[in-house]
């Protein structure tokens, strides 16, 4: 692992006090789990994005605690809607040697041979539930869609060879499907039913506006 995380012990303070701490580059934060007594702290922004960007969201690492170093996950974020500043982070504490459970997001590569051919990729499953040791997490899963027809598609089961982790999820869930492209009749119809859904509104406008 690389340099741990510098943190600062804070005590409990007022929202105004927050506010400053943030306005100063720093993360309100806290950190807990294994062999760690719930601590406040405060990180640096700018060091905790470079974390996150060098060992992943779900990536272990260590952060310095009042001048331990501790294992540690990013359990949960919070981030300000506008500017995209973090506001807040939670930090896991946990023992390298023992699995976890962790979702973990799936990534689509390729194109595949169905969706060249005018088909429609469906992607009903966006994440799966993963069992593993810290260190062998992945940051997300890859999922080859190249060799895909129109009518075919990935399960869960197709996904198990050969990796790390155990996904938790059932076999028979769909991670990837190829549908047949619309037909005219079946664009047409959706128009018409879109058209209608926006023309109702107004309908009833006008109704409340006779009624005043």
């Amino acid at each position: 692992m690389s340099t741990a995380l510098q943190s600062e012990k804070r005590e409990t303070a007022p929202q105004s006090a927050l506010r400053q701490l943030r306005h100063e580059g720093k993360v309100p934060s806290v950190v807990y789990g294994f062999n760690t007594d719930p601590t406040s702290i405060t990180v640096e922004e700018r060091d905790l994005l470079k974390t996150i960007q060098a060992h992943g969201r779900n990536g272990a690492f260590k952060l310095n605690v009042d001048g331990k170093q501790v294992d540690v996950m990013l359990s949960d974020y919070q981030a300000d809607v506008l500017t995209g500043k973090v506001e807040h982070a939670d930090f896991l504490a946990i023992n390298m040697s023992e699995e976890l459970e962790v979702d973990v997001t799936i990534h689509l590569t390729g194109e595949s041979v169905g969706e060249k051919a005018g088909g429609v990729v469906q992607q009903p499953l966006w994440e799966v539930k993963v069992k593993a040791k810290p260190s062998d997490i992945p940051e997300h899963i890859d999922v080859d869609v190249s060799k895909l027809d129109i009518g075919e598609s990935i399960q869960i089961s197709d996904l198990r060879a050969g990796a790390k982790y155990e996904i938790l999820n059932e076999d028979e869930e769909t991670v990837v499907l190829i549908s047949a492209p619309r037909t005219a009749e079946e664009l047409e119809a959706l128009d018409e039913e879109t058209a209608g859904e926006t023309a109702e509104p107004e309908v009833v406008k006008e109704k409340d506006e006779d009624q005043q």
